[in-house]
This record gives C-alpha cells, sequence and structure tokens, in this order.
C-alpha cells in the first residue's frame, strides 16, 4: 500500500483519510470507472492524449505569456506551430509511407511465411521428441488449420484499415481539446473553487494541484519507461545481430504502452523479423523469445514499479495488482487506462478522506453555515 500522504498545512493529521476504507473506497471507484471509460473509448483516447499535447505544450506558453503575450495568443500560437509541424513532417513522409503501402502486401507475406515456417519447424521437432505429438501428427494439424484460417494477407490488412479511418475523425479531437486545455483551463480551476465552501477552499487548491502533479507525473513516468524498454530491447537485439535493433525497440516500447496485449504483439514481431531474416537459425528466434521475456520481467516488475508507480507513489504491489485488476474489469482498455486512473481517483478519494476526517475542517463549515443563516434573518 501507498505510503501515507502528508498534507501541508495540516500538521499531526495528514494520515487520517489514507485508511482500509478509503483505500477501498479508491479501488471501487476506480473499477467503476474503467467500466464507464470502456463505454465512451472513442472519447477518453483523444482526451488522454489531448493531456500529452497539453503538457508538452504548456512550457513553451508559459514562456510565452512570461514575455507579455495573453494566455490565449499563446494558446493559439502553440497548437498552430504544433500542427504546423505535424503537417510538414507528414507532407515530407508521405513519399516514403506510399512506397511503403506499395509494397506493405509482400514484406507482411514475407514475414507471416518466416513465422509459419518457424512454427512447423518447432512442431516437428517437438514430434520427433514426443512419440504422443507426432502420434497425433500434430504439425500436419496446425499447418492444415492455418492455411484454413489464414486467408489473404488483403483480408487481415483491410479490417485494420478500416478501424484507422474510423478512429481518425475522433483522434482529431486531441489538438481541439489540448488548445482548451491551454487556454481556459485556469478558469476551470476557478470555477471549481467558486463552487466550494470557503472551509475547504485551500483542499480544494491543494487538490486541485495534486490532480495536474499526478497527471503530469504519470505521463513523464509513461515517457521514461518507453525510453529504459527502447534502450534495453535495443540492446539486446543488437547483441543479436537482427536488423533495425533501434527501430524495433522503440516499436515494440511503444506497444507496450497496452499492457501484456502490446507485450505480446511486440514480441511477435520481433520474433518474425528474426524467423524471416534468419530461415536457417532457427535458434535466433529463440534467443529473441529469451530476450523479450526478460525484458517483459523486467518491465512489469521493475521499470514499470520504478517509472510510472514510483511516479504515482503507488507501492510496486499494488501497481501490480491494479494491472491486472483493469484487465480483468475492461480488458484492453483497462489495461491502458487503470494506472492514471487510479493515481487520479487516490488523489481525490485521499485528500477527501482527509477532509471528512478532520473535525476543524467540519467545525469550521458549520460554523460559516450558522453564520449565513444569522446574517440571512437578521432583518426578518
Amino acid at each position: 500500500m501507498s505510503a501515507p500522504i502528508k498534507l501541508a498545512g495540516v500538521p499531526g493529521r495528514g494520515n487520517r483519510g489514507s485508511g482500509p476504507v478509503v483505500w477501498a473506497a479508491i479501488i471501487a471507484a476506480t473499477c467503476l470507472l474503467l467500466v464507464l471509460f470502456q463505454k465512451v473509448l472513442w472519447f477518453v483516447v483523444p482526451f488522454l492524449l489531448a493531456l500529452i499535447l497539453y503538457y508538452f505544450l504548456y512550457p513553451p506558453v508559459k514562456v510565452l505569456i512570461y514575455r507579455g503575450m495573453s494566455r490565449e495568443a499563446a494558446a493559439s500560437l502553440a497548437i498552430l506551430l504544433f500542427l504546423g509541424l505535424v503537417t510538414a513532417v507528414g507532407i515530407s513522409l508521405t513519399p516514403w509511407v506510399a512506397g511503403q503501402l506499395a509494397d506493405g502486401q509482400d514484406v507482411v507475406s514475407r514475414y507471416m511465411q518466416g513465422g509459419l515456417q518457424l512454427l512447423d519447424r518447432s512442431l516437428r521437432k517437438l514430434e520427433a521428441h514426443w512419440t504422443t505429438l507426432a502420434n497425433a501428427r500434430l504439425a500436419d494439424t496446425v499447418a492444415a488449420r492455418l492455411a484454413q484460417s489464414a486467408g489473404g494477407v488483403a483480408d487481415h490488412l483491410e479490417p485494420i484499415l478500416i478501424g484507422i479511418m474510423a478512429w481518425t475523425p475522433s483522434l482529431l479531437l486531441a489538438p481541439f481539446l489540448a488548445f482548451f486545455f491551454l487556454r481556459d483551463g485556469h478558469r476551470f480551476q476557478r470555477f471549481l473553487g467558486a463552487a466550494v465552501p470557503n472551509a475547504f477552499f485551500e483542499k480544494t487548491l491543494y487538490l486541485l494541484h495534486r490532480i495536474d502533479r499526478t497527471s503530469r507525473a504519470y505521463f513523464q513516468g509513461l515517457i521514461n519507461l518507453t525510453v529504459l524498454d527502447t534502450v534495453t530491447l535495443a540492446a539486446g537485439l543488437w547483441l543479436l545481430g537482427l536488423p533495425g535493433p533501434l527501430a524495433l525497440g522503440l516499436i515494440c516500447a511503444v506497444l507496450a504502452w497496452v499492457p501484456y496485449v502490446g507485450s505480446i504483439l511486440g514480441g511477435l514481431l520481433v520474433v518474425l523479423v528474426a524467423a524471416t531474416d534468419f530461415p536457417d537459425a532457427p535458434h535466433m528466434a529463440y534467443w529473441a523469445i529469451a530476450l523479450f521475456v526478460m525484458v517483459r520481467l523486467l518491465d512489469d516488475f521493475v521499470y514499470m514499479p520504478l517509472t510510472i508507480g514510483k511516479s504515482l507513489a503507488l507501492h510496486p504491489l499494488v501497481t501490480v495488482l491494479m494491472i491486472f485488476v483493469g484487465g480483468a474489469v475492461a480488458g484492453v482498455a483497462g489495461l491502458m487506462l487503470v494506472l492514471p486512473v487510479l493515481g487520479v481517483v487516490m488523489v481525490i478519494g485521499e485528500t477527501i478522506g482527509v477532509i471528512v476526517t478532520d473535525p476543524r475542517l467540519r467545525a469550521r463549515h458549520r460554523h460559516a453555515q450558522a453564520l449565513r443563516r444569522k446574517y440571512a434573518s437578521s432583518d426578518l
């Protein structure tokens, strides 16, 4: 369980709100939100991308404001420069992407064929050592099943392309949302502060500050995790002699943003590359599998608790367990969202727990209510 949080300005009472009841409510609220977010994933994904863009663009916007520019103008300029940069990069990469798409079907077919050949050789080696598998004709059965279900490469690529096209309109919300986060974020904080009773105003400001700090820490931890995964995988793939180790490591690290599912896809990609580029050396694929398993173990039990878990002030045990809970409750979406949602809910729950269990704050609130009632009836 995470270390107790001591609130500034509340000496000696900072630990009261972080008991088992508060943590039970935090976990229950996290699971409920994950189920809800799974239903509105079309909005949650661009919202998260908008937050990443917000934290990326906030420093230059802050610099422009300090130099005398209004917040509205600074936010507009930052978003326009970012969109211009993305457009320029997209235009410059269009010829290369078009060439890759033209040869994409042949490349995918070649790597799929290499993977199937590796699987067939591995199964036949197992049959040579296990009479039961040989009698069951495992290799022939698996090959026949794969031949029946494989179909053409275009049949597999078409759903992916349709999914990308379906998600494109919602992803365009990200820069739109980021612009309003940059321009009107302070107004939203004032709007929330005005709705809070005066007795709890200081704690509300502290709560908003901690939510912003927690979100920033999560995304910074995610970037650190991606760098660690990329370096570790690239070093291992370079030692094995696979082509493009840095690119492969980066792709696998980005896929690992989706715990377990993304890791499996990244591992499958590395194995396909090893099996295709070294058709006469199947041990390369086996070494690639061993490397990927080792990196995944480091990622789940060392890197993630030290980066994302540490940035959210979560105990490593809580980090690992909540990943499993998120996957069980909301599938792939739960795996992606469980840690940032848990971090924000943890901040809100612990702060509310401190407020509810602080007798002085509740006494101030009751006294303020009594004064307002007295003032309202003073001239009756």
